[in-house]
């Protein structure tokens, strides 16, 4: 490796690290993969959740006559995507043992049942005037909604007893297709009812959309988290069963929103189906409906959810010296805990991840012989030591992507209240909270760790120190999260342990 000791901070860096690219080329690189993963995201969503509104808005009373068979076959289309969607989430659910995707499947069982009993009751086809498809019509999206938003209950996570669940889906199928057969056969059985626009179908309304804006910011979390467009496809899919409610419970059949509110019930019932299948197919869960994703996965799991760059370089990190990749990934998780703790926000957090695991990663360009070095470091070495922030920056930027919340975290990590930190002695005022979490975690894994010229620190010592420098280095709300963070783990865990935990679902 080259040896960058006498190269001042602007130089382009040459050898293991630097990539030789432009600063112009690395901050157009940045604005396109900001416009292609944060803004075009952004405006999809909101475009997406903005047009059923907007087509009821302004074209949904316009009067329609289609054919009462499009009603027939449509719901049928929908009844079949969201049983088939029920079986295998069902079929998943028992072979995992695990309550939760069976309970999604029992929403979508409800609904398909539901839905098949709305399209069988079409008058005119197979029988005639009854009130169950107007039951069955405000009941599908309310039902479907609540089941599952039930299924963010901890304890169906590993349930005792799955016999229960199987035969409450059961039943509740029976029951829905009980009540269509007999409906459809004495038709007196079931009024008409709730009439559109009537108390109780407003009241079925605001339930429904209670329910669904439960789900969506369940899913809208997870999202912001993982920025993955599946994800994505799923706060999409739940604001668009969301959006067909109006349709269903305010309108007529003679209204062109009645008929756009089936389209997109039907749409949405198969964008969460199919993200509910591929998320099953890839790991134990389906993140976006159960909202219980943490911020700590994103360090467990970094290629799968933070990109292949941020793995290619912690893992390049693991290649030049192992214990500083283990480090900057304790220092991650640490992070994200204490930020889960002090109630950042999604994209604060997802920044600590990256952060955090790439806070050490100007390291590349110090010399392997002072990483290692078994005894304490002199002053000319400590001096090339305090250049890694800037380092480390300097090839971030030259990659380009990484936001400037990622860059001030890895430029600032061992900065002080007090100014009397490294690279640039910023004060307590020039240090955002982020930093503040960063750097009390990466001091205390710093104590608790083994190095070669030392043992291991207690946690009671490392912890110790912190409170004593409050207020000069640390800011006291870090250092208190981070003591309830370890209060609360018991045993503490390792790296491999998270990741063996986060493997298993």
């Amino acid at each position: 490796m080259a040896c960058i000791s006498n190269e001042t901070e602007d130089q382009p860096q040459t050898g293991e690290v630097g990539l030789n690219v432009p600063i112009d080329t690395a901050d157009a690189d940045s604005m396109r993969l900001f416009l292609g993963e944060r803004l075009a995201p952004l405006v999809l969503l909101i475009a997406a959740c903005a047009l059923p509104l907007a087509l009821l808005r302004f074209v949904g009373h316009y009067m329609v006559m289609p054919g009462l068979a499009v009603h027939f076959v449509g719901v049928g289309v929908s009844a079949l995507a969201a049983g088939l969607a029920a079986l295998a989430l069902t079929f998943v659910g028992v072979q995992r043992n695990d309550g939760r995707v069976v309970l999604v499947g029992t929403g979508f069982t409800v609904m398909a049942g539901l839905l098949a009993i709305h399209g069988l009751a079409t008058p005119g086809v197979l029988v005639g005037q009854n009130g169950v498809i107007s039951l069955t019509g405000a009941a599908t999206l309310p039902i479907g909604g609540g089941i599952l938003a039930l299924s963010a209950l901890p304890a169906l996570r590993r349930p005792q007893r799955m016999r229960t669940l199987l035969v409450l889906q059961a039943s509740a199928l029976v029951g829905v297709l009980g009540l269509g057969v007999l409906g459809m056969a004495i038709p007196s059985l079931v009024p008409p009812v709730p009439t559109p626009g009537s108390p109780a179908a407003i009241a079925a309304l605001f339930v429904g959309v209670f329910f669904y804006g439960v789900l969506v910011l369940r899913a809208l979390k997870t999202y912001l988290l993982t920025q993955r467009y599946l994800d994505l496809a799923a706060v999409i899919g739940l604001a668009w069963l969301a959006s067909a409610l109006p349709g269903a419970l305010l309108l007529s059949f003679m209204d062109l929103g009645w008929w756009l509110g089936h389209l997109f019930e039907l749409a949405g019932i198969a964008i969460v189906g199919a993200t509910v299948a591929i998320d099953i197919h890839r790991a134990a869960q389906s993140r976006p409906l159960l909202g219980d994703f943490r911020a700590a996965e994103l360090v467990a799991q970094e290629e799968a959810f933070l990109g292949a760059r941020v793995r290619a370089l912690t893992q390049r990190l693991a290649d030049k010296d192992e214990s500083t990749e283990e480090h900057t990934r304790r220092v991650a998780l640490r992070a994200v805990q204490v930020g889960e703790e002090l109630g950042l926000a999604p994209n604060r957090l997802r920044s600590l991840a990256i952060g955090g695991l790439l806070h050490d990663i100007g390291k590349l360009s110090v010399p392997e012989h002072i990483l290692k070095k078994p005894a304490a470091l002199d002053e000319d070495e400590f001096a090339l030591i305090k250049r890694h922030p800037q380092w480390g920056v300097k090839l971030l930027r030259e990659l380009g992507g990484f936001t400037p919340g990622v860059l001030e975290l890895v430029h600032s990590h061992h900065e002080r209240l007090d100014g009397k930190g490294y690279p640039r002695s910023l004060r307590e005022s020039e240090l955002s909270l982020d930093t503040r979490i960063l750097t009390v975690c990466d001091v205390y894994d710093a104590l608790v760790s083994p190095r070669v010229y030392r043992g291991a620190w207690s946690q009671e010592a490392a912890l110790a120190l912190l409170r004593d420098e409050i207020g000069a280095a640390f800011d006291a709300r870090c250092v208190s999260a981070l003591e309830r963070v370890l209060l609360g783990e018991q045993p503490e865990p390792s790296v491999v342990t998270f990741r063996l935990a986060a493997a298993s679902g």
